[in-house]
């Protein structure tokens, strides 16, 4: 038998082969699917309309298009002459979602192996493909929270996606997140001699923090991702987390941030960490499993970001190596739970981020579910996403509603999200940017 090219190949030449390959048909979907918005008016029309603001189910709905942005929307709206007029039946129009934590150069399996195995050319394959994914779930707009030791490879994906060589969401993206010698991104399971990278750069003091910021930000970050706590523990009922950097270090760096008009959201799980990153006042802070009360009520005064990431939580609980790690993990997840309800009571201002990349792209939107199922109205969940996410990505007033002026970033689904907040996980309709998308 004759072999084929592709048994044939090395495994660095079927790499480029694969690359190539890949950036071909990236082309040929951004050509179809993803060609600039033209001055030719869009109506599209659905049974319903949701006005996130005012949480208000709008029947029928229709938004009309001109260019990238909205002209009008409401039940009904101007059909120019010559409009093209999109009938998508019995579905409910909305904002497109928004993801505010993302790690688009990861996937599943294990996380540590794969950014030591794994190119940084081919990670980069793999977040163009993981943001396609994103964007074909309903996910318009997201915040990329870390390469995870691919550098600032991200800001090569936001500018090719921005200058439409490849469909995939508005991003903001930090590059390498910051972490200390031997923190939580550290690669501390490794025999030392071997010099393994961290997933993260270094930064042991406050200059090193403010050097590390000013190298980001010239490479292309849009903020800083900082690592603040970790590891996480539980014993005896009780969660527990070591912080990495002092208040007085988080606050040099949200200062640094600052100066460039820019801000820091940190990783951070718990007290004292928690509290430093609220009075350095960052601008959000993500996992957030555990608050105490003042760490609350600055959030709420500062109007500091949770963004809870239970699916991560959760899919790591259900996907556990072991029946000790899964007994772990759930009652880890059980922790977390019951301090969510206690942040929600508190009114700390929520985000929606998933923490995808472990678990599949694509599939985040099951993060609506579970704020709901652990104690948020999915009106409160649909407004945290769209409004308060678009505040966090820096967008407010130009995504996360259906209003003129508005870029026309809009999905559709089949029901009633406010009644079932699960027809978010299958969207039917995507548009950004005046552009369609999937229909």
């Amino acid at each position: 038998m004759v072999p084929s090219l592709l048994t044939t190949m090395t495994k660095p030449h079927f790499l480029s082969f694969l690359l190539l390959s890949f950036v071909f048909h990236g082309l040929a979907v951004a050509q179809t699917q993803s060609q600039p918005a033209t001055s030719r008016a869009i109506v599209l029309h659905a049974a319903h309309l949701l006005d996130v603001k005012s949480g208000r189910l709008v029947t029928p709905g229709e938004v009309l298009v001109q260019g990238e942005h909205i002209v009008e929307a409401g039940a009904s709206v101007k059909h120019p002459a010559g409009a093209q007029v999109i009938d998508l039946g019995d579905r409910t129009l909305l904002p497109g979602l928004i993801d505010a934590h993302v790690h688009l150069f990861l996937h599943p399996g294990a996380e540590d192996l794969q950014t030591v195995q794994e190119s940084v050319p081919q990670r980069t394959i793999i977040a163009l493909s993981a943001a396609r994914d994103d964007l074909m779930a309903g996910f318009t707009a997201e915040r990329d929270m870390g390469t995870e030791g691919a550098g600032s490879a991200d800001t090569a994906v936001r500018n090719a996606i921005d200058e439409g060589l490849f469909p995939g969401p508005r991003l903001r993206i930090s590059g390498n997140a910051i972490d200390i010698l031997g923190g939580h991104e550290d690669a501390i399971q490794y025999n030392p001699a071997q010099h393994v990278l961290s997933n993260a750069t270094y930064a042991n003091s406050k200059d090193e923090l403010v050097s590390a910021i000013r190298q980001q930000f010239k490479e292309g970050a849009d903020f800083i991702k900082i690592y603040e706590t970790g590891p996480d523990k539980v014993r005896n009922g009780q969660f527990s987390t070591i912080y990495q950097y002092s208040e007085a270090e988080l606050s040099a760096a949200v200062q640094e941030a600052a100066r460039s008009g820019k801000r820091v959201a940190v990783h951070a799980t718990g007290e004292p960490g928690t509290l430093f990153a609220a009075r350095a006042g960052v601008a959000s802070i993500d996992h957030a499993n555990q608050l105490g009360d003042e760490t609350m009520r600055l959030m709420h005064e500062k109007q500091i970001f949770a963004v809870p990431t239970f699916t991560i939580f959760d899919y790591f609980a259900d996907h556990a190596a072991t029946p000790a790690q899964a007994a772990r993990e759930h009652e880890m997840l059980d922790l977390k739970i019951q301090d969510f309800r206690k942040q929600v009571a508190a009114g700390v201002p929520m985000a929606v981020g998933s923490d995808v990349g472990p678990f599949p792209h694509g599939t985040q939107a099951r993060e609506f579910v579970l704020m709901v199922r652990y104690g948020m109205k999915p009106l409160a969940v649909i407004q945290a996403d769209l409004l308060n996410g678009a505040k966090l990505l820096g967008w407010d007033g130009q995504i996360g509603a259906l209003e003129a002026g508005y870029l026309a970033d809009i999905i559709a689904v089949a029901g009633d999200p406010l009644q079932d907040i699960g027809v978010l996980q299958n969207v039917s309709f995507v548009m950004k940017g005046g552009v369609v998308y999937k229909k």
